[in-house]
């Protein structure tokens, strides 16, 4: 068994543990208007600060938002065992893949102005993707050889934001192709955006476009996309669109004034490997931006964010996606009837669908009883143990920000179990 699939088992053995705790009925689908029971809100602060006493977790700061107000938040623990500086709202954390989020909005943005249409061929802005060849495995067991076939259809933007590019990572899973990726040293040397494209479109697609569902550097293309769009590099779009006119002054790529390195939450020595292929110091200025993993942030700053999400676009009187534009965004477009498949790292989970870039909660799931959540919900988590959920129907969220990627699945299940068995109608 791989240690992604080991990974996977224990974060599902650390559920079943704790599901016997969970209303049988209620945590799934609860009636709009429900409001939190302070008492209950309690286990959340016990969880955390056991974490943080039995040596689990060095720290982390959860907020948990309901009509545009807080109703939770607490921080715990420390940004790092060495400072034992405490965490606060202006502490930065490594995001991972809860950057993806932040480039979903505003590839969707440009979306809105006409930069590009989700049908165009991603080759009309990066032409060596019209070359690109499918990996298809021949043979069995150790014989296994890699077949390159051409493409059944040009991959298009569509592709790019719901990952069924064929586009891959290269730090999970064992097929060839993703070999092929782990062994091309893609992250070698310092590279921008536009030659981290040459080097994806020089390895092989792990399947057809819009055949699978596969989690990868698709929004790093997408990220190229923009910037050849626009003319301009990925995060003067960001500041421009999104991060300064909502007030996130510490989201970006890179850390580079020394007070706020000194904010910086680092996860445990022990811990201190992401597991995603590549060294992520942002106090160590790159040319390549990463749409895909390579953001820090603050509670302040993320929790606007996610407040924006909430109300459908808008914040503080102004629309940062049109309503139309946010239904595209959160519509699954993965779900039955699309074609796409799913295999065992179809990460946005059981019950859930993709959207233009971010999880969409389509059903209850397999689980008896299922999992806490209502319809509609949105999420999205990083390998450094960040996590966001908005819930629309109670009109509320939480962002939970950590740096434990070794405990982070375990942690961000049972916070949501806690978090919906303090809500009552």
């Amino acid at each position: 068994m791989s240690s992604f699939r080991l990974l996977c088992a224990a974060a599902a053995g650390a559920m079943l543990l704790v599901a016997p705790a969970a209303r049988a009925e209620g945590t799934y689908e609860i009636p709009a208007g429900a409001h939190f029971n302070k008492d209950k809100l309690a286990k959340i602060s016990e969880f955390f600060k056991n974490e943080v006493a039995t040596g689990k977790i060095p720290g982390a700061i959860v907020l948990i938002q309901q009509h545009g107000k807080p109703v939770y938040h607490e921080s715990f623990g420390v940004q790092d065992v060495v400072s034992k500086a405490p965490i606060t709202d202006q502490t930065i954390f490594r995001l991972a893949s809860m950057t993806k989020a932040i480039t979903a909005v505003v590839s969707m943005q440009l979306l809105e102005e006409g930069k590009y249409k989700l049908d165009d061929p991603v080759s009309k802005y990066i032409p060596s993707f019209a070359n690109m060849k499918v990996g298809v495995e021949k043979g069995e067991g150790e014989n296994k050889t890699l077949e390159l076939v051409p493409l059944k259809r040009p991959i298009t933007i569509l592709d790019l934001m719901t990952h069924t590019s064929g586009v891959t990572y290269g730090f999970y899973g064992n097929s060839l192709v993703r070999k092929a990726y782990k062994e091309a040293n893609i992250y070698g040397g310092d590279f921008d955006l536009a030659e981290f494209a040459e080097r994806i479109a020089k390895l092989p697609l792990h399947n057809q476009p819009g055949e699978l569902w596969q989690y990868g550097h698709s929004t790093d293309i997408l990220a190229r996309v923009m910037e050849v769009a626009t003319g301009k590099s990925l995060l003067t779009i960001e500041r421009e669109k999104l991060l300064d006119p909502l007030g996130m002054n510490d989201t970006r790529f890179f850390v580079t004034d020394p007070a706020k390195q000194k904010l910086m939450a680092e996860p445990l020595p022990t811990d201190s490997d992401f597991r995603v292929g590549r060294v992520n110091d942002p106090t160590k200025v790159k040319k390549w931006e990463s749409a895909s993993g390579g953001m820090v942030s603050t509670m302040h700053d993320y929790s606007r964010f996610a407040q924006m999400l909430l109300n459908g676009g808008t914040f503080d009187g102004k629309t940062y996606l049109k309503p139309e534009t946010f239904k595209e965004l959160t519509t699954d477009r993965v779900g039955p009837g699309s074609g796409v498949e799913r295999d065992f790292f179809y990460f946005p989970g059981d019950g859930f669908g993709f959207g233009l870039g971010i999880g969409v909660r389509t059903d209850p799931g397999n689980a008896k009883p299922p999992p806490p959540g209502d319809l509609g919900e949105l999420k999205w988590d990083g390998a450094s143990g960040c996590y966001f959920v908005i819930d629309r129907k109670q009109d509320m969220f939480f962002v939970l920000l950590e740096q434990t990627p070794t405990e982070r699945q375990r942690v961000q299940r049972t916070l949501k179990l806690l978090v919906y068995e303090a809500m009552e109608n």
